[in-house]
């Protein structure tokens, strides 16, 4: 009876063991892009725009496929998620005022880039 008891009790534990997902990781890739107006203050309705230039065998420079864009909220930000980790140029765009930088997404992370609206 108590040789059952011990082997159900081991066999309980290796399944739990076998069946648990920490070992995977999280690999997603977020960007969070924050537009503010020269005082600091959120700005809503900011056209953001993620992209990667790369450069080609002739010398040139196009766009990569992997681009996205967003409109931001009345909290001025916006938020991407990518499976990959890599750098991406940012173009953010209200009216005739436009604000350029570069985002560097890592593995399994969150990036924070806070643009300034001129």
């Amino acid at each position: 009876m108590k040789l059952k008891l011990i082997i159900s009790a081991i066999g309980a534990f290796g399944l739990l063991f076998l069946t648990n997902t920490s070992c995977q990781k999280k690999t997603d890739c977020i960007a969070v892009v924050h537009c503010v107006d020269t005082l600091g203050s959120p700005k809503g309705g900011v056209d953001v725009r993620l992209f990667a230039n790369v450069k080609t065998t002739t010398g040139g420079t196009v766009t990569a496929d992997l681009k996205a864009n967003a409109i931001t909220g009345s909290d001025g930000q916006v938020k991407f998620t990518f499976k990959l980790p890599a750098i991406y140029d940012i173009k953010a765009s209200l009216g005739t005022f436009t604000t350029a930088s570069i985002i560097k997404l890592e593995e399994g992370k969150t990036i924070d880039k806070t643009v300034t609206i001129r």
